[in-house]
């Protein structure tokens, strides 16, 4: 993986949760369906389309808040799958409404994979990092 690092670093810190939120229905079902909580849907897609990144176009934003062509591929995969239930639910629709939706799990699934990418290449970015800092002696 080529690290193109991370020009915005407080966006990452909007994008992976969004993304580790997406692909947890368990989450889903118990925070966005409550209506004393601050995070639903909506919020998560304008993280991941409108906010921090764009998940249809996510290619401008590696080097940004995406780390590699692996994430930005991935993005895409996320943004394609949760724009197909959109389509097939409309724009107007409640969240539970896409949480049962029939592609819903094609969302899951992209989120999950993409997940485990940002966290696994912030893991290694901060390992590297870690060792930079060490004296020679330490490492």
């Amino acid at each position: 993986m080529i690290d193109h690092g991370i020009a915005l670093p407080y966006y990452r810190l909007h994008v992976v949760p969004a993304v580790v939120a997406l692909a947890s229905p368990t989450w889903q079902r118990e925070v966005w369906l409550d209506t004393d909580q601050f995070e639903d849907l909506d919020y998560t897609v304008h993280v991941l389309f409108d906010d921090f990144c764009d998940a249809s176009n996510p290619r401008p934003w590696l080097g940004q808040c995406l780390r590699s062509e692996e994430e930005v591929e991935l993005m895409a995969r996320l943004g394609a799958a949760y724009s197909a239930v959109q389509d097939s639910v409309g724009t107007a629709a409640d969240d539970e409404v896409y949480l049962d939706s029939p592609g819903w799990s094609a969302v899951v699934a992209a989120a999950a994979r993409l997940a485990q990418v940002l966290v696994s290449n912030d893991h290694s970015a901060l390992s590297k990092s870690s060792l930079a800092l060490k004296p020679d002696r330490d490492r």
